[in-house]
């Protein structure tokens, strides 16, 4: 806004893996670009980043001269071994790009808006000069909270990933049973589910509402390619969501 950018979308679609198509952004468009975003694992699809995409983000942005900016938000809570690879860790990146860590996810200071920018001097610098102008800096308590956080004991990640993985389960076990049966996400607090044949994300989420009483995201809220999706997030306590499920099982079986 206040650089009066235009932001251009990248569509993310099922037959891409929830990725990026960077060599299908418009000539005329990337060559005004100045910023790219990224973000994996990937809110709302759950996706993580495929082999390759940072290492294309990363020529691309050399090339054009972008600077990309990596949102890692998600990069502790990762299921069935995988882990999440930094986009600084990529040769290159430290030259092009920053990447966003912050500590809502990983920590449980959602609301708090206590992160880290890590990357590019170049970038760096123009960050700081953006922020002293438009922002303040935060509470002294939350900094000090983020600093224990990150350098305190960190076996509750280790237990707060079991727990997602395990809301997880549950969750697309559920969906499985009303017929919708996806790929359990290897990343994030969130299940990303298409919708049955016959609904739109909307009509859906009004049905699952009506009928089960209970409440999920019409992916078309995330974004155009969101059409035909649902969102549901693992966040709740584990008796909130088995009542959730439950109800869809029982009221949403065909």
């Amino acid at each position: 806004m206040l650089a009066n950018a235009e932001p251009v979308l990248l569509p993310l679609l099922p037959d891409r893996g929830f990725a990026p198509d960077l060599g299908a952004i418009e000539p005329a468009k990337l060559e005004r670009a100045r910023l790219m975003f990224l973000n994996y694992p990937n809110n709302p699809t759950g996706a993580v980043a495929p082999e390759g995409l940072f290492e294309e983000a990363i020529e691309l942005a050399r090339r054009q001269g972008l600077v990309v900016v990596h949102d890692n938000a998600y990069s502790e809570i990762t299921f069935d071994g995988y882990v999440a690879p930094s986009f600084l860790a990529t040769e290159g990146a430290m030259d092009v790009g920053v990447e966003v860590f912050s500590l809502s996810k990983t920590y449980n200071m959602t609301g708090w808006r206590c992160a880290a920018l890590v990357g590019s001097t170049e970038a760096m610098n123009d960050y700081w000069r953006l922020k002293t102008n438009v922002d303040s800096g935060m509470f002294e308590s939350i900094q000090l909270a983020g600093a224990a956080a990150l350098n305190g004991p960190q076996d509750h990640v280790a237990e707060a990933c079991a727990t997602y993985k395990r809301r997880r389960d549950l969750v697309i076990s559920a969906l499985r049973d009303i017929g919708i049966d996806i790929e359990p996400p290897k990343g994030t607090i969130y299940i990303w589910a298409p919708v049955p044949e016959g609904h739109t994300s909307a009509s859906f989420a009004e049905e699952v509402l009506e009928r089960s009483a209970v409440v999920v995201s019409p992916g078309s809220s995330y974004g155009p390619s969101g059409e035909g999706f649902f969102r549901i997030s693992l966040t709740v306590p584990d008796d909130r969501l088995v009542e959730a499920i439950e109800r869809m099982r029982s009221n949403l079986v065909n």
